[in-house]
């Protein structure tokens, strides 16, 4: 399936336990991570770290604001930010150079999101549930069904049970890839949006695979959950122990508040930029022409 059909498809949180370390590495135990984590957007970059070998708690707890489709907006589902964010991280620890780790990164996210496109068929929160969580009768709609069926038998539980096992594989696909022709030093608008915020270049590789609205899907735009999560990791890092608001989260709203204002109120990132990029080199062409420069500025600046 191509990108640009995937593209087209119709498609505040407890603490967390401390007992996240006991946890067995197989992924079919998905529910208890789940359970644990609290967002779906954690779980699973919990649950692909802890397969590769490199759990690290204050990234992943930063991701809860992308649960819910980025702030419970209903966009591409936090268990895609998630994995793509740990195929990053996993793509900086097997490259020495940023340039190919990025590359890598961003074909990985790919292969995440056909993997989940095909078992969903699409990549949005609010095609999967069928509820708008913006609204107070979506939210209690979703939760009385919840309740009803049982958190442990939820359809979000039952989804990242059957999907983490193809996650895992989809994810060492993707990072195993040879074949990615580079004709430029490439570039991904998440990456570049958190180097203007002075990240680091393993943070700068983990957001990558967020570019062009998640593995250049042309979804909602990966700058905006990049600098979301930057944001948040800082405060996590500032309040060791502590877990950052989910929803009401006052940094994640103000920047989701200048976005918005900045492209009146659009979040695909096909409609932003007007294109679907066919490959990373298109989307590095286009950073290089100063596409979306202005946003990246708005976000970084926040």
């Amino acid at each position: 399936m191509s990108l640009n059909s995937l593209s087209n498809l119709k498609g505040e949180n407890k603490k967390k336990t401390k007992k996240m370390d006991n946890l067995t590495t197989n992924p079919q135990d998905a529910k208890a991570v789940f359970r644990k984590c609290g967002t779906c957007s954690q779980t699973f970059a919990h649950l692909m770290n802890r397969e590769y070998g490199h759990p690290k708690k204050a990234e992943e707890l930063a991701l809860d604001p992308l649960a819910g489709g980025i702030m419970n907006q209903g966009h591409q589902c936090g268990m895609l930010w998630g994995a793509a964010l740990a195929v990053g991280a996993e793509a900086y620890r097997r490259h020495d150079g940023r340039d190919r780790a990025i590359a890598i990164a961003v074909t990985a996210t790919q292969h995440i999101i056909e993997s989940f496109v095909h078992r969903t068929n699409t990549v949005n929160c609010k095609e999967i549930i069928g509820y708008d969580l913006r609204t107070v009768f979506g939210l209690v709609k979703f939760m009385l069904k919840t309740m009803a069926k049982g958190m442990n038998n939820s359809q979000c539980f039952n989804l990242a049970e059957a999907w983490a096992p193809e996650a895992i594989q989809a994810g060492k696909e993707g990072l195993s890839e040879e074949q990615i022709h580079l004709i430029q030093p490439p570039k991904s608008c998440a990456s570049e949006v958190v180097r203007r915020m002075g990240a680091t270049d393993e943070e700068m590789t983990m957001v990558a695979g967020f570019a062009g609205g998640l593995g250049l899907s042309g979804n909602a735009c990966g700058a905006l959950s990049a600098a979301i999560w930057l944001k948040t990791l800082r405060w996590c890092r500032e309040h060791p122990g502590k877990t950052p608001p989910m929803f009401n989260n006052p940094i994640a709203k103000k920047i989701v508040k200048a976005f918005q204002e900045e492209t009146d109120s659009e979040m695909l990132c096909h409609k932003i930029t007007g294109k679907y990029f066919t490959n990373i080199n298109d989307h590095s062409e286009y950073i290089n022409g100063q596409g979306c420069a202005k946003l990246m500025d708005v976000l970084a600046e926040i």
